[in-house]
């Protein structure tokens, strides 16, 4: 695969420009949105390749595949982001290699990574997720059900919350997408304005490949983008 470098150095190239214009179209900096390479679908290589085009933050839906890709690109300056469920029996291993959890979608989770980061003596740096368009299928909290927590949340000494992470509906296309992230950023707004000083919420995680230009659009902070990165690429 001679070409991979010059065909996903071309791709990055592209998925930033795309981003630059959304952010634009917004009234916003490019330099404000924090892009996510997806990895998920791709081998070891392919994400080397990646990261030597200059995209450093890579993210795993599987925490698995995050500590096997992980211990392959050991020796690359990756900051890696778990991006999908983590099942509370796998918060051991993959805490030390995660920058930051995207999926913290319940109490017990998070307590459990608050007593697992306090062995360490580190901090577990979080996103919560919530289930902004009420799909059965998805994790995360309900939009009602976040508010009476934060207290809970708030006196975890050593999770570190940092914002809010959130999908578009499996329904109604772009359409609804961009409808959920608007109401995403409506909840973060009403929330920031009386959530315990120990909680932050400035990043916004929403959008993926079909529809990270809406979410920069409706405030993104973060995009997890993975097939626009690899396409023509054999994974």
């Amino acid at each position: 695969m001679a070409d991979l470098p010059s065909r996903i150095a071309e791709n990055l190239a592209g998925v930033r420009e795309r981003i630059a214009q959304a952010a634009l179209r917004a009234g916003r900096s490019a330099e404000e949105v924090r892009l996510v390479g997806v990895t998920k679908y791709v081998n070891a290589e392919t994400a080397a390749a990646l990261v030597a085009a200059g995209l450093h933050d890579l993210g795993e839906s599987r925490p698995q595949e995050l500590w096997r890709k992980a211990e392959a690109l050991a020796n690359q300056p990756v900051r890696w982001h778990l991006i999908g469920h983590l099942q509370r029996n796998k918060v051991r291993r993959t805490l030390p290699l995660a920058w930051l959890i995207h999926s913290a979608d319940s109490l017990r989770l998070l307590q459990d990574l608050d007593r697992e980061a306090q062995q360490r003596e580190r901090a577990a740096p979080v996103l919560l997720e919530i289930n902004i368009s009420g799909d059965a299928a998805k994790h995360g909290f309900a939009p009602e059900q976040i508010e009476p927590l934060l207290p809970d949340i708030a006196r975890l000494s050593h999770v570190q919350v940092r914002g809010l992470m959130g999908m578009g509906s499996l329904e109604g296309g772009r359409t609804q997408a961009k409808k959920d992230f608007a109401r995403l950023r409506e909840l973060r707004d009403r929330l920031a304005r009386s959530c315990p000083a120990e909680i932050s919420l400035t990043e916004l995680s929403m959008g993926m490949s079909d529809d990270f230009d809406l979410a920069i659009e409706e405030g993104a902070t973060m995009v997890r983008v993975g097939s626009d990165l690899f396409e023509g690429v054999e994974a």
